[in-house]
């Protein structure tokens, strides 16, 4: 390809989708040292993400445990999202948590029911899928409270039942911070993507052929 597309290309990629964020993998066995209940797999995070699709204004949160749903009777998945007024709830828990903030939560149940902010999600939009629990949902239920909707940010902490406060809390997910939803592409973007690409490949074939016929 000659020095001349390499500006187009560059552009191309530019308009590329950013991802904010991706799949958060965590350690198997990190029951934090505060935990007193029941150490069951399902209440051990293996992996977690959140994303947000702005073309229809979807979040699908989805975590995954280190063994199926509903193992420990009364679990319960907490994701504590910062939507721009998070504040740190678990500072009293040690060093690193501090970094963990939020302003609502969703919750999710193993037995397939819900809430997002407060409000009951319809039937059926709680998925189990084996080990993985993961919810799809309108983001007018979690409206800004200054964030962009695609800069959120957001921890997971499985609880156990019937133990009470923090010493519920088995898991973070991640470890000691928040991470960013993942933003999802809107189909535009890629339509605009495919089509520069495109656009470079013809110019850099018929150069090709350009360079070709004068060395003939």
């Amino acid at each position: 390809m000659k020095k001349t597309y390499v500006p187009l290309l560059a552009a191309v990629l530019l308009a590329a989708p950013a991802v904010h964020a991706a799949t958060s993998i965590d350690p198997v066995g990190d029951f934090i040292p505060t935990y007193t209940g029941p150490h069951g797999g399902d209440l051990d995070v293996t992996s977690s993400f959140v994303s947000y699709d702005a073309a229809t204004d979807m979040f699908t949160f989805s975590g995954t445990m280190n063994a199926a749903m509903g193992t420990t009777p009364g679990s319960f998945y907490v994701w504590g999202v910062d939507r721009g007024a998070g504040t740190a709830g678990f500072a009293t828990l040690g060093a690193g948590y501090p970094n963990i903030l939020f302003d609502t939560v969703v919750i999710l149940r193993a037995d397939g029911t819900g809430t997002a902010a407060g409000a009951a999600l319809a039937a059926g939009t709680v998925q189990l899928n084996g080990d993985t629990i993961s919810a799809s949902f309108s983001g007018a239920l979690l409206p800004t409270r200054g964030f962009a909707k695609a800069d959120y940010t957001w921890n997971l902490w499985p609880r156990a039942g019937g133990v009470a406060g923090t010493a519920a809390i088995s898991d973070f997910a991640p470890d000691g911070t928040n991470l960013a939803v993942t933003a999802v592409p809107e189909p535009a973007t890629f339509a605009l993507l495919g089509l520069g690409l495109l656009v470079v490949s013809r110019r850099a074939g018929a150069q090709g052929r350009a360079d070709r016929r004068d060395r003939s």
